[in-house]
């Protein structure tokens, strides 16, 4: 029986375990086969507080492991498959083991949308991004293309300008998706451009990207495209597939919490990407798991106390 259970091992996922660690709560990490979340894609990271020369993505979250299981968290490179968080004690299951808690904290994050075309994957980190504020200021003076149609579409390519001396949006439609307010903005920005119609077929490049093979979707068109560095807004996509019919879910599939750590089941809490539509950064899900996992901990305090109280609460609580 564990006291706490993580899931999921990005900033969120291993803040919390480095906190309930600390606690004495000796959680149980399920970190997923590649552990780590989007920082493992990502070059160097400038703006996590601390590193003033910057750190590499994989490298910051190797630090992240380190410090978790140095106050005794146990960390797991496996994936969750399945949970019961309908009764208790809670069950997560993985490929090969079935283990119960008194409390879980989900901190699986979201994954961004690639396009999945040719070049794409070879050149992330080279070029080819989907974080703005993480990867922005490496293309300072260059020519930047950002593909989406969207508000967040609308949101990296202005701050994008902020760098790069021109930014070319491309989007499959004729017209923006994208909110009145944040495209009459990027409409007005000199720095940006916007290309119709169109959509990206391949990155191309060598050690780094050089441009994009497009295509017109109305006559059928292919031609080449010179740029810089590319930046994908197409959305991202919250890893909760195995929570359904178990967590509260929103329209889009992220964790509902009314409070930012609690969920609608009591003594599962919830932390970082996987329930943030908004900032979606190393910090705040770096915080959001601190506050999961002091959350946990007041409650397994109460939980306890109960179930010294109370001997039949104590059973099930307590039952194989």
């Amino acid at each position: 029986m564990e006291r706490v259970i993580v899931i999921g091992s990005g900033p969120a996922g291993l803040t919390a375990a480095v906190y309930a660690a600390r606690a004495n709560l000796r959680p149980l990490v399920l970190a997923g086969g590649l552990y780590g979340g989007q920082l493992m894609l990502t070059t160097e990271v400038e703006n996590y507080p601390g590193f003033p020369e910057g750190i590499m993505g994989p490298d910051l979250m190797i630090r992240f492991r380190e410090q978790a299981e140095r106050f005794g968290a146990r960390i797991e490179n496996v994936d969750a498959t399945a949970v019961e968080f309908t009764k208790l004690p809670f069950t997560v299951r993985t490929a090969d083991e079935t283990h119960q808690a008194r409390t879980v904290i989900v901190a699986t994050g979201a994954s961004a949308r690639w396009l999945e075309i040719p070049g794409e994957a070879r050149l992330r980190g080279r070029g080819v991004s989907t974080c703005a504020t993480c990867d922005g200021a490496f293309f300072r003076e260059k020519h930047i293309v950002v593909i989406g149609g969207g508000d967040s579409a609308m949101e990296e390519a202005l701050f994008l300008t902020r760098f790069g001396r021109r930014v070319t949006v491309i989007h499959r439609r004729g017209s923006l998706r994208a909110s009145k307010i944040m495209a009459e903005r990027a409409h007005s920005n000199p720095k940006i451009d916007f290309m119709w119609n169109t959509v990206a077929e391949e990155v191309y490049g060598d050690t780094h990207m050089k441009g994009l093979r497009l295509r017109n979707v109305n006559d059928g068109s292919d031609f080449d495209f010179d740029a810089d560095a590319l930046f994908i807004a197409i959305g991202h996509t919250p890893n909760t597939g195995i929570f359904k019919g178990q967590l509260d879910l929103d329209e889009t599939g992220y964790i509902n919490s009314p409070d930012g750590t609690s969920t609608n089941i009591d003594g599962i809490f919830v932390a970082g990407d996987v329930n943030d539509l908004r900032y979606k950064q190393a910090i705040t899900a770096a915080g959001a798991g601190c506050r999961a996992a002091m959350d946990a901990e007041k409650y397994l305090e109460a939980l306890e106390f109960a179930m010294a109280m109370e001997p039949p609460v104590a059973q099930l609580l307590t039952q194989e």
